[in-house]
This record gives C-alpha cells, structure tokens and sequence, in this order.
C-alpha cells in the first residue's frame, strides 16, 4: 500500500460547539458564536464582544487531577487532545509511546500566564512568584502539556508562526510521518482569549466595532470593517495509512498536499489603518501552487476552498485576487467560504478549526457558509456560499491561511480512497 498521511480523529473546542459532529452541526446551520466577553473586564474598552468559549469544564475531559497548574491554554489544548484520541479510538500504550508525537500551533498562547507572571514579580518581587506557574511562561507549554497529560513519548514541536501556525504544525507532522519517523500525530493549533492579546488588536484598530456600530464578522461583504477577536483548540489526529488500516481506524481524510512560503513586507505604523495584507498575494500564491503540486492536483481538482478572510479589507481582497490568479477561470465555478464569519479569527487556531470544517465537508457533503453577508463588493467577486450550507460532494479541499507579517501556508484534504 502507497504510504499516505491520514486523519484518523478530529478534537475541537470553539464558540460555536465543542466536539466534531456539535462543532459540524454548527457550521452547516451557521450558527455564531459571538457574545460579551466575561473572561475579562472590558469597560475600558469600546468593544465587548468576542468568540469566548462558554461554560468550558476542563474536568469534563481531564479529570481533576493536575489542572491547577494549567493555565487557559494548556486546558484548551489538552481537552481538544482528549477529544480527538476518543474520536480516533487511539490507545496509547507503553508500546507504541514512542511512535507518537505532537505537533502544536500557538503564537500569543502563553501572553496572560507571562503578564501575571511578570506582574507578580515585578511588584512584589521575584521570591514572592508562584514557581508551579513558571511552565505556563514559555511557549512550547501547550504542546508539552499534551505530551506529558497523555504519557506521548515521541517527538514533541511548537509552531509559531501567526495565523499560518496550526496549518503549518499539521504539515510538519504529516511531513514526520512520510519520513517513517512517527506513526502518529496530534497536530493541530490553540489561541485562548486574554485581556493582553485583546488589548493589543483593540489599539490596533482591527477589531469590528471600533466605530460605535455592534460588532459583526462579515468576510467579503463591502461592510466589513475588522474582525472579531476568539479563542479556540483544535486537534487531528494524523496517521501513516497502513498504521490506520491495521488498526481497523475510521479514515476521515487524506492529507494530499501543502506549501507554505514566506513573503517579506513592511506593516504600516500608523496603527489606525488596515494591518496590510497586500503584499502576502505573492506568497500566498506561490504557497497554494506549493500545495496542489505536493497533492499532484490541478486547480479544477479542488472542490471547495475554505478561505482564511476574516472580515479584514486587505485580506479578503488579497485572498479574493490570489485564488483568481491561480485558479484561472475555475475560481468563478469553486465555492469559497469563510468559517471566520461564524468562530472569528483565532490566530494560531485558525488554520486547525478550518481543517476540521474541510473534513466536514468531505465527509457530510456540505460548504460550510460564509454567514452576515448582504452587500457585494467589486473587488471580492467570488462565490462565497453566502449565509446557507451547501449541499455538494466534496473530494477536495483547499485550507488556506495568510499573515500580515509575511507567513503564507494552504493544504489540501481529500476523500480517501483504499487503492
């Protein structure tokens, strides 16, 4: 059998469902997540609202054992974990530890741990900090919390690189696999909302609502005027084919192909304009090219493209005049979609939340909506699948991602087939 790198289970924790079938129940009624933020006081703010992930019980997945020591982040992503190793029905034995590994995304993941931490220090001095918070300060905390909460002995990476994190930690595990260095993966990405991350998109002027009006998240409609901040955990649980087939796995998808590449640029520093994606076209070109010729696929293959607008000016049109540019007259015929519309934008979350949608789409025969959208722009003249599901078979996926700081990752998901 052709080595192939498979999805095998899907963990999710987002504003709009937690769990694949309540998370893909969400996404074809296009339901929103968006609400007033509690996790933090807002009243110096002129924003309140944001994907907060309600009620979360990290008990309900852990246990109560060891959570005290576990900042937001870390709960997010080891509950994802736990929900994608029951979904995969993966046991973790003394035997295959070793053959296991985890691939994480996360870029502002440890922020509030290191503010409270240093708070802490700073005032009251460093004798005076609580040294079992110390792990949540560094970055790879997640994806080693997952490791260690699991007994996973493998290899164990954290990817930071913006949006582009989660879609990026998934192609390096899937890289892993090819190479016969792993059997299997936990890969995947993780954002928590904090007051520090919010602070500092809301002086940035990115966020919807900034101008007095509610805030609303609507990609490609010529309303839009910035995004609504989230949080969100999203785990898949990757595999070598044969490894699945042999342990009698249900195989959700296949990963096909990735690119990613990087396109230098200067940010604007006036803080009141539009964080520029313009200049990532070119990357995010060359990325989705990198993509379709790694899954040995021409532009008429894909059959859905899961965008990564997020109600950004710059962004949408950019993402709008790439896919023209690479799929030719064949991006009028494909649906393009945004889930942003309905969870935000998550960061390093994103990438994974967006392919666990693919998935959706690849196994329940629907295009999740692009939600909120009324008002066509010129310049954003693709088939957006606005406001309703779709129902249409789907044997390929394109996930796309793109960061204003240069960083541009797409894969592909597919059907799979047993030849």
């Amino acid at each position: 059998m052709k080595q192939r790198v498979v999805i095998t289970g899907i963990g999710v924790l987002s504003c709009i469902g937690t769990g694949r079938e309540p998370y893909w129940d969400a996404l074809f009624h296009g339901k929103t997540g968006f609400g007033p933020i509690t996790l933090f006081d807002t009243s110096l703010f002129n924003i309140h609202i944001a994907g907060e992930i309600r009620d979360f019980d990290p008990v309900m997945f852990l246990g109560k054992k060891g959570l005290r020591e576990l900042d937001r982040s870390t709960r997010l992503i080891c509950s994802a974990a736990s929900l994608a190793i029951d979904d995969a029905h993966l046991q973790i034995t003394d035997e295959n530890t070793q053959s296991i590994g985890v691939s994480i995304g996360t870029t502002f993941g440890s922020l509030h741990s290191i503010s409270q931490f240093d708070r802490v220090g700073l005032i009251e001095g460093p004798r005076y900090v609580n040294p079992s918070h110390f792990p949540n300060t560094v970055l790879n905390s997640p994806a080693s919390r997952v490791s260690i909460r699991f007994h996973i002995k493998g290899f164990n990476t954290t990817i930071s690189t913006g949006f582009c994190s989660s879609i990026d930690a998934v192609s390096y595990a899937a890289d892993f696999i090819k190479l016969n260095r792993t059997d299997v993966v936990l890969a995947g990405g993780v954002e928590e909302l904090c007051e520090e991350t919010f602070l500092g998109f809301h002086n940035l002027d990115y966020l919807s609502g900034k101008d007095g009006f509610e805030p609303t998240c609507f990609p490609f409609d010529a309303r839009r005027n910035g995004t609504i901040l989230s949080e969100g955990a999203a785990v898949l649980i990757l595999e070598d084919s044969e490894h699945a087939v042999n342990r009698g796995a249900e195989i959700l998808a296949v990963v096909k192909g990735y690119g990613n590449s990087f396109s230098p640029q200067r940010i604007s520093n006036d803080i009141s304009a539009d964080i520029n994606f313009n200049q990532s076209g070119k990357g995010l070109k060359n990325a989705i090219n990198l993509a379709l010729n790694d899954a040995s696929l021409t532009p008429e293959d894909i059959d859905y493209i899961s965008a990564s607008a997020n109600s950004t000016k710059s962004l949408d049109r950019m993402e709008t005049e790439v896919i023209k540019d690479v799929f030719g007259k064949y991006a009028f015929t494909i649906p393009v979609s945004s889930i942003k519309s309905m969870v935000g934008e998550s960061f390093s979350a994103s990438g994974a939340l967006s392919s666990a949608a693919a998935v959706c789409a690849i196994q329940e025969g629907f295009i999740p909506p692009t939600v909120n959208y009324k008002e066509k722009d010129p310049e954003c003249d693709l088939d957006y699948v606005p406001n309703n599901a779709r129902q249409k078979d789907i044997n390929n996926v394109l996930v796309t991602s793109s960061d204003p700081y240069g960083n541009n990752s797409a894969i592909v998901l597919g059907r799979y087939d047993r030849r």
